[in-house]
């Protein structure tokens, strides 16, 4: 009698519990999360994220950031802008004179050469003149500058300046590149891709390396083989500019009812969600819930507000979400491959190094695994009340 009581026991307590061991969340429990604040999901470390349904919108929006965002961060792909001349800069200041015996002229020469280097005041010496302002200026400029200070002193001068070494002018190239060093810019201005060339080129393949460019308080990350195939991303940099190159074979993860979990490699260029969900094997027929397909990322912000609105991404800021340590917001994107078209938008969304795809279970598996769990108590009671009638 005692193991009746405790068979009726066992099988009330699970036929009260709410949910079953599973490898992952339903997708109703990630729906059910989406926009929600820190307080809303009670977990003091739980992440704030908001979910986009993957149409033919937003995977148009999302591809044309991904070929365009050193272009539109930066703002700049058309011509450089003027030279000047910056502190630290060398520069040969040359002064003619008509007469043979000037300030800067002998019998033999009727020129002087005058080696100088801009002090961090911007300003360099030039005797019989005193300091004269180079920073800010064009060669032209400051030529004129010492042109005008030699007047009533030099007899008919004349003045040519050309720069020789440009500290002010460099950019510093570093990373997965040939050789990483200082590259000084030329005067009429250099490309990202001018400028790798220059520290002897990419070290791997560009399908496999990143491009971070800083300037200032500003950072971009592209892919390489995204500058070589979209010439406007391929902007013109700036004096001081970091330029780093990254040797990083793109993956992506796989989880949920596909039949290959794990970190799977891109093997091309480009990976779109479809060709993502092929390398994983696809789904699982008997398990899959068509509806719940997730690509998990951190978005860049700019695309998390084209998407969502301004508003919409200033509110989920306010009410917990945080970036990473890139700057970008985490962001999940649903697809749903029970819809026909589904098969087209599939193929313009792009797939990102580091997501995470995962691929929810249906509930009806759910559901079949409790019966079994509750069954398997039953069928022992059962078998221990024949038992005991015996």
């Amino acid at each position: 009698m005692k193991r009746v009581v405790v068979v009726a026991i066992v099988c009330a307590g699970l036929a009260s519990c709410e949910a079953v061991p599973g490898a992952g969340p339903l997708a109703s429990d990630i729906n059910s999360q989406a926009g929600k604040s820190i307080s809303d999901v009670h977990r003091s470390n739980a992440a704030v994220f908001e979910i986009v349904d993957v149409n033919a919108e937003s995977a148009r929006t999302v591809a044309d950031f991904s070929v365009g965002m050193l272009k539109r961060r930066f703002g700049i792909g058309g011509a450089a802008r003027n030279v000047v001349i910056g502190v630290g800069d060398q520069l040969r200041v040359t002064i003619f004179e008509a007469g043979a015996d000037g300030l800067f002229s002998t019998q033999d020469s009727k020129k002087t050469d005058i080696d100088v280097i801009v002090q961090p005041d911007g300003k360099a010496a030039i005797p019989y003149v005193g300091l004269v302002q180079f920073s800010g200026r064009t060669l032209e400029q400051a030529r004129q500058a010492v042109l005008s200070a030699l007047a009533n002193k030099a007899v008919e001068p004349d003045v040519i300046i050309s720069s020789g070494s440009t500290s002010s002018r460099n950019v510093t190239v570093s990373g997965a590149v040939g050789k990483p060093s200082m590259v000084p810019l030329g005067l009429s201005g250099e490309t990202i891709m001018e400028v790798i060339a220059k520290a002897g080129g990419p070290a791997s393949q560009p399908y496999e390396s990143y491009v971070t460019l800083a300037r200032g308080k500003k950072t971009g990350t592209v892919l390489l083989q995204s500058i070589v195939e979209n010439p406007s991303e391929n902007i013109y940099v700036e004096p001081k500019d970091q330029i780093f190159v990254t040797h990083d074979p793109r993956t992506f993860t796989a989880l949920g009812e596909v039949w290959k979990n794990g970190r799977i490699p891109f093997g091309s260029n480009d990976v779109n969600l479809l060709e993502s969900i092929a390398l994983a094997g696809g789904g699982s027929d008997e398990r899959i819930d068509a509806k719940g397909y997730f690509v998990f990322r951190y978005e860049e912000p700019e695309i998390v507000s084209d998407l969502l609105s301004p508003e919409r991404f200033h509110e989920l800021v306010a009410k917990g979400m945080r970036p990473n340590k890139e700057g970008r917001y985490p962001i999940v994107y649903r697809f749903d491959m029970s819809v026909a078209d589904s098969l087209i938008v599939g193929q313009t969304f792009p797939i990102k190094n580091r997501d995470v795809i995962y691929a929810s279970r249906h509930p009806a598996v759910d559901i079949a695994k409790f019966v079994r769990m509750v069954s398997a108590p039953l069928s022992a009671a059962r078998t221990g009340q024949i038992i005991a009638n015996q």
